[in-house]
């Protein structure tokens, strides 16, 4: 039996930047289907950036990507009766959904201040190898080294 044919999702840019990738993390970023709201934090998030870091945004946006990306995760495999958690290397759509989700997800934790306050606070310390985000990379990486003796199981 012939498996499924596998198929490239093509992702729209977003209105303003029309850039990709922002497109890709404002949908990430979209609750409820409501996606002007997320736009909308999104952008004022951008403006935060611009105004609080003296620099490009996107620049910045681009740093804090690349450095929560996560080079390595772990996959659990069944094998024998036990389950294993084997090191694999992650692709680069993968790295960039991790990514976004790990950033949202420590901007949605903090409490007291608007989201896009909180993201743009995020993204700043992530540019600089600091945050939330980046403790979850390392923890990351840190489980797949622990692990690194089942990598033969890997396929």
């Amino acid at each position: 039996m012939r498996r499924k044919e596998n198929y490239r999702r093509q992702h729209k840019p977003d209105r303003i930047y029309d850039r990709v990738d922002f497109g890709r993390f404002i949908n990430y970023l979209m609750e409820k289907g409501e996606k002007t709201v997320a736009e909308k934090n999104f952008y004022q998030t951008l403006e935060i950036l611009k105004s609080g870091m003296k620099s490009d945004p996107v620049k910045t946006f681009e740093k804090a990507i690349e450095n929560i990306s996560p080079l390595v995760e772990v996959v659990s495999k069944r094998i024998g009766g036990a389950n294993y958690q084997v090191p694999r290397e992650v692709r680069m759509d993968r790295r960039f959904f991790l990514a976004c989700g790990w950033l949202i997800d420590a901007a949605r934790k903090k409490k007291g201040k608007p989201i896009a306050q909180k993201l743009a606070e995020e993204i700043m310390a992530a540019s600089k190898n600091e945050g939330a985000a980046i403790k979850k990379k390392q923890d990351t990486h840190r489980m797949a080294e622990a692990n690194r003796a089942f990598a033969s199981f890997a396929r």
